[in-house]
């Protein structure tokens, strides 16, 4: 019991460790953020505070979102895992790598295409702890029960929600947006099932 316990924090940290990474990466090659991330970028360069801030408070406010999907009380340990993933993401982005600019196109497109592949590693991993999730994939899951669409579907569904509220905050949205908003779901469909036979 020690073990498992012990085996699920690890999935938990390193995964959303991973995951955060990847968004940095992806916001730093500036070439265009994921759809989540960009609102988040848009609304503390618009409103001010921390990209993590916001991370945080719309966490928050999507936790009230899917509970009213799946006609469930909000789950309200899903702050523990919105407050690691705010305070991971400043850490990436304000401590470490706050002063790296990417000038060279190829190199930023390099950065880029990890970042993405780090996205969703990220959350094949941390999914697997079966603890709170960040309410992004929270909306994810719930659009998927409550549709029946897939992991897949249900997860660019939820991109694109977030793509019109960047667009409406002028977040940093490219070319890379749309790499992100159609290709994070099918990458959490590829990593997701090696994840669930370790965890099995």
């Amino acid at each position: 019991m020690r073990k498992l316990k012990i085996k699920r924090f690890l999935f938990y940290v390193i995964g959303l460790f991973v995951l955060t990474a990847g968004i940095t990466f992806t916001i730093k090659s500036d070439i265009g953020a994921g759809a989540w991330d960009a609102l988040n970028v848009g609304l503390a360069d618009t409103i001010g505070l921390t990209v993590g801030s916001w991370v945080i408070i719309v966490g928050i406010i999507l936790m009230f979102v899917n509970a009213f999907l799946i006609k469930a009380w909000p789950d309200f340990f899903a702050l523990i895992t919105i407050l690691v993933t705010g305070v991971f993401i400043d850490f990436w982005l304000l401590y470490v790598f706050e002063s790296w600019i990417v000038e060279d196109v190829f190199l930023a497109y390099g950065i880029f295409i990890v970042g993405m592949i780090f996205i969703g590693l990220g959350i094949a991993i941390y999914l697997q702890a079966k603890f709170a999730v960040i309410p992004i994939d929270g909306l994810m899951l719930a659009i998927h029960q409550k549709t029946g669409l897939s992991i897949r579907t249900s997860k660019t569904i939820g991109e694109l929600i977030a793509l019109l509220a960047a667009v409406l905050f002028s977040g940093p949205i490219g070319m890379g947006t749309l790499f992100i908003t159609f290709g994070i779901g099918p990458l959490v469909q590829f990593f997701y099932p090696t994840f669930e036979k370790m965890n099995a």
